[in-house]
Parts: structure tokens; sequence; C-alpha cells
């Protein structure tokens, strides 16, 4: 199996995971664990909000590392959890209806589908440079910005839901 071809796979089943999610309501006032580096706790509709909101934002800063693949050079990308932009979005969003951030969510899952499906081979090892991450390849970028970062939220809603 391909790259592409796990990175797929492994994006439906997260979509189907997150479908059944959208359709189920946690215990109210229920809070994630505690991020790693930074101790902090969302409740659902924060993580709906970010899960809204990155998948276009990753694509974006991903599209000039593509581009710029020929040159071998690494292409400035991304931003930190503190990013003003970022916060402001999720707490902005973090009350819309689930609903409505699953639909915004499905809509970006698909865009993700389209991208992942037109990298070629030689793409996924094309290189960005992250603010404090350092260098990282495609294949890397989707693992910790998009579809891993899927996954990782699917699993906190669903801890959510089991709380």
């Amino acid at each position: 199996m391909s790259v592409a071809d796990t990175a797929l796979a492994r994006l439906d089943a997260v979509e189907a995971r997150l479908r059944a999610l959208a359709e189920s309501s946690p215990p109210s006032g229920a809070l994630t664990g505690a991020d790693p580096s930074t101790g902090e706790r969302w409740d659902q509709g924060q993580v709906w909000a970010h899960l809204a909101e990155f998948i276009p934002y990753w694509i974006a800063q991903s599209q000039p590392i593509v581009e710029a693949h020929a040159s071998g050079e690494p292409v400035h990308f991304g931003r930190t959890k503190s990013d003003p932009e970022r916060v402001g979005t999720i707490e902005r969003d973090r009350r819309e209806p689930v609903a409505v951030l699953w639909s915004d969510t499905r809509d970006d899952i698909a865009a993700l589908r389209v991208f992942l499906t037109a990298l070629t081979p030689a793409q996924w090892d094309a290189v960005g440079l992250h603010p404090t991450l350092g260098v990282m390849s495609i294949s890397e970028i989707v693992e910790e910005f998009l579809v891993g970062h899927l996954e990782q939220h699917a699993e906190q809603l669903e801890a959510l839901g089991a709380s």
C-alpha cells in the first residue's frame, strides 16, 4: 500500500468516526484530558471549532511546499498553538451547533482527500520548515497536522462521550 493509499484509508476511517461523534453528545461540562504541552482542556465545542478550522489552514500551508519541491529548499510554513487567528477562530466558533461544524469539517475532509490524491509519490517527500518543529516532509505534515491530527481529536471526542 502506498503512502497516499494509507493516508486515504485512515482519512476514510476517521471521517466515519467523526460522523458518528457528530450525532452524539458528551455529558454537559465534559472536558478533554490536558494537552501535554499546555495543560489546556477543551469542551466539545472547542474541539469541533478546531476541527472546522485547521484542515483548510494546513492544506494552504502545504501547497507552497509541494510547489517548491523541485528546488529542494524547505519552505517556511505553519503556526504555533498560540497563533491569535487560530485561538480567535476556536473561541468564536465554539458555540456553533456541532451539526454546522461537522458540515464544515466534512467539506474540508473532502478537500483534503482531493489534496492527498493529487500528490505524486515524490511530492510526499517535499519539505517545509516549521517555526518550532523544524524541517518536515509533506508526509510528516499530513501525520502531524492533518490525518493524524484528525485522529487525535476523534479520540478526544470519544473520550468526552465516555465521561
